[in-house]
């Protein structure tokens, strides 16, 4: 069982300029192959909502003849994977999949954006299919979204320790848990978490990170995506004795605090 310590981003001179003004990033997984090299990756580093409603990922090699597919996957700022199929990036000359010229080892793709998208930083994986139906992951990419949605601050309630009075005899688990609640959606909560505030007051200032995932062994949670968010902790005969102030609070992707329960503890 693994317990926390309480010690705590249509036409083709439309294409050409967003070319110029993107971003090429270094980021290469697998630089070098027998048949490809690749050259670099690209897309612009930040996308705005509704200014911009698609982001075009490009991906150079220097040879094409070996090549059967080049696709990527697009990753969520909660690490989830948020394209149903592959996402191909093609060589073909076409604007509608942002590409510019023909047959030039350059590969592109168009992927669309929208207001139900989280804030936060996105991450893009490059794959490569080769002649020999081999695929490898051979670069990475990454940018930030706004979605343009009015950020609003999440709020906590239903705060619960138990137990919240406690005689150390020895090591002893208690639940932490507190509802969080965002009219952004629950995905745009980026954390909930309590800080511990000892008897004299003084804190390390660590964020005791609180989980939704239906982990009930691990973190105490019942159900996944409930917005009950949970955690346990452990204490023992060194904890000093006396009361303990938890303070609770969650975080957006936007920055935005929530309000703020204090929830005390007994330790005799």
């Amino acid at each position: 069982m693994k317990i926390k310590n309480l010690s705590f981003l249509s036409v083709i001179l439309s294409f050409l300029l967003l070319w110029g003004c993107e971003k090429d990033f270094t980021n290469i997984v697998d630089v070098e192959n027998p048949s490809y090299q690749v050259v670099r990756v690209n897309v612009k580093s930040s996308f705005q909502y509704p200014i911009d409603t698609m982001a075009v990922f490009r991906l150079e090699l220097n040879s094409s003849k070996d090549i059967n597919d080049v696709f990527c996957d697009v990753y969520s700022p909660d690490k989830k994977k948020i394209n149903t199929a592959p996402l191909y990036l093609l060589d073909n000359g076409n604007p509608a999949n942002g590409d510019i010229q023909k047959d030039d080892n350059i590969y592109s793709a168009v992927f669309p954006l929208d207001s139900n998208q989280i804030n936060g930083n996105y991450e893009v994986k490059y794959f490569v299919n080769d002649r020999l139906n081999k695929t490898k992951q051979v670069a990475i990419s990454a940018y930030n979204y706004n979605n343009g949605k009015s950020n609003i601050a999440p709020v906590i309630s239903n705060s619960i320790v138990d137990p919240d009075t406690v005689v150390v005899t020895t090591t002893t688990l208690i639940l932490t848990s507190v509802q969080a609640y965002d009219q952004n959606g629950l995905n745009d909560i980026e954390k909930v978490y309590f800080v511990v505030y000892r008897p004299d007051g003084t804190t390390n200032g660590n964020q005791n990170i609180l989980y939704d995932d239906g982990n009930l062994t691990e973190h105490g949670d019942e159900t996944a995506g409930d917005g009950i968010y949970s955690l346990l902790i452990q204490i023992n005969q060194s904890n000093t004795k006396g009361t303990y102030r938890f303070e609770f609070r969650a975080k957006d992707r936007g920055g935005k605090l929530s309000n703020i329960i204090n929830h005390f503890v007994l330790i005799q």
